[in-house]
């Protein structure tokens, strides 16, 4: 039996197969197309070519795409979007879309609704339900969005009128209509949630389009019967129709997939990671084996969200980054020549100074030809060397929660350009099969559930609410493709909300369990 792994970056198309021992039998890079199927097909041929393994052996096949990220930051292929905000009359001082760039809001044709439902922050109703005004909504709103985000004041206390009005979109739309609903998408913040969930319902064609070309290239392949899983960004998997569901939740899966795939070669589950690809660098923190989460509001495109998203730095060095020098002063980055690199970089032949060739010409790799790197001047070589390292130590500053040094495990195919001491970094822990951890951290992973709510504990005690929370994530782990019977509590988390009169509080449940 055998498991596939493929993880789209920006460089490089990363494929892996895994047997049944999670032991790896084989691994190929293919540049990243520009179309990004073309890449995955050619990695998947090469991949099933070179291993020459029993296709029909292959049980299950991951993807870990950068579709979702790059939809959002270049405005491209995103669905038209319906806002539906349960509050008005409380909440139109503020309107949907505040503070967001002109250009993505034509992109998803601004069309949005205020009416009227909603509750108070102590789970009180502040309007009731007008259905009446959410069928005539519709009918005007037919054939002009492709997608609606339902959005309820504080429904991460009560969702029922989230889930109601979703029903009411299903019988006018149909039960295929994409719908996304803030409670099971954002935390708590009223605008931030909202974000989250227009961001989701914008990507419903990309996911589309992301899941059917897997599933395409596979069948090319005569891959049939293997369950199709993509990548998560708390390094966990979900099945096809959860990613249709949620597909915001693929956003920086890549960084989080390399870290999973270094806590397996490393066998830590504790450390600080770096991940060097061909154009950035992710510096990530692993805690009990899983990603650390970010605990602030992340933006995404230049839009402010609070849904769950991975505490991860990322840098514009990576070994095809460009270095110049200016007026005296060396710069590396953050432009790149990506995967040209064996076409630009002077070891290869190209015209272009790039951190690998930097490298090559002091001996800390052997790729290409060293002799077409042999003219650059040693100590203008080391300054750059300096450049680099200072651009990874401020990064690695910026991570530590503590002013102690760190163990940094190394990751991804630009690794080469890393020295081999950096200020603030204890030791340096590298692998033989580091350049394709990301493929590996998205072939071992497990899928998981995660719910959060408020709860107010005098109304619900504190076992009861826990009690439901769990129950919800587990839901949410079978949804995304998960066995019941492996699933298992792996976080609590409670913050309570000091300014409620009734001792409530942010209740949020994460469960893993093993692939189906």
């Amino acid at each position: 039996m055998y498991k596939i792994g493929i993880d789209v970056g920006g460089t490089n198309t990363d494929a892996i197969i895994l047997d049944e021992h999670s032991n790896l039998v084989h691994s190929v890079k293919s540049p990243t197309s520009v179309d990004i199927k073309t890449g995955i097909e050619t990695a998947l041929r090469n991949l099933l070519q070179e291993s020459n393994i029993d296709k029909t052996k292959i049980t299950h096949a991951m993807l870990g795409t950068t579709q979702c990220t790059n939809a959002i930051v270049e405005r491209k292929k995103l669905a038209k979007v319906g806002v539906i905000r349960l509050g008005y009359p409380a909440t139109a001082s503020v309107l949907p879309y505040t503070a967001w760039p002109k250009d993505m809001i034509e992109k998803l044709s601004g069309n949005y609704a205020l009416v009227h439902g909603g509750y108070e922050y102590d789970g009180q109703l502040l309007g009731e339900l007008d259905e009446g005004e959410i069928q005539s909504l519709l009918e005007d709103w037919r054939e002009k969005v492709d997608s609606i985000a339902i959005v309820g004041v504080f429904s991460s206390i009560k969702n029922d009128q989230e889930i109601r009005v979703r029903s009411l979109i299903q019988e006018v739309y149909g039960e295929e209509f994409p719908i996304s609903c803030s409670s099971l998408i954002g935390s708590v913040g009223l605008i931030e949630r909202e974000n989250a969930t227009i961001l989701n319902a914008a990507l419903c064609k990309v996911i589309e389009t992301t899941t059917t070309g897997f599933v395409h290239a596979l069948e090319g392949e005569e891959i049939y019967n293997a369950k199709v899983y993509l990548c998560q960004n708390d390094g966990t998997l979900m099945s096809i129709d959860y990613a249709k569901q949620f597909p915001i939740l693929t956003i920086a899966c890549g960084p989080t997939n390399s870290i999973r795939g270094a806590s397996y070669l490393a066998k830590i589950k504790d450390t600080m990671v770096l991940d060097v690809g061909g154009t950035t660098s992710d510096i990530g923190v692993l805690q009990d084996g899983f990603p650390r989460e970010s605990s602030v509001a992340v933006e995404v495109g230049d839009i402010r969200t609070n849904f769950r998203m991975p505490d991860i730095i990322s840098v514009g060095l990576g070994g095809g980054s460009i270095v110049r020098e200016n007026n005296g002063k060396i710069t590396v980055g953050p432009d790149s020549v990506g995967f040209k690199i064996a076409e630009e970089a002077l070891v290869f032949g190209g015209n272009t100074l790039t951190t690998t060739d930097i490298a090559v010409r002091l001996g800390l790799a052997n790729v290409g030809d060293s002799s077409l790197v042999a003219h650059i001047d040693e100590e203008f070589a080391k300054e750059a060397q300096l450049e680099i390292s200072s651009l990874i130590e401020q990064a690695i500053d910026k991570m530590k929660i503590s002013s102690e040094d760190v163990q940094l495990v190394l990751v991804g195919g630009g690794t080469i350009i890393v020295p081999d001491t950096l200020r603030g970094v204890s030791d340096i822990v590298k692998f033989e099969n580091g350049t394709v951890a990301n493929a590996i951290g998205a072939s071992i992973a497990q899928i998981s559930g995660q719910y959060e709510q408020i709860y107010i504990y005098s109304k619900e005690p504190r076992e009861m609410s826990l009690k439901d929370a769990q129950e919800k994530a587990v839901k949410q782990a079978v949804l995304a493709g998960a066995l019941a019977e492996t699933i298992e509590l792996v976080e609590v988390e409670e913050t309570p909300l000091a300014y409620h009169p009734e001792n409530a509080t942010r209740l949020k449940v994460k469960v893993v369990g093993k692939m189906g």
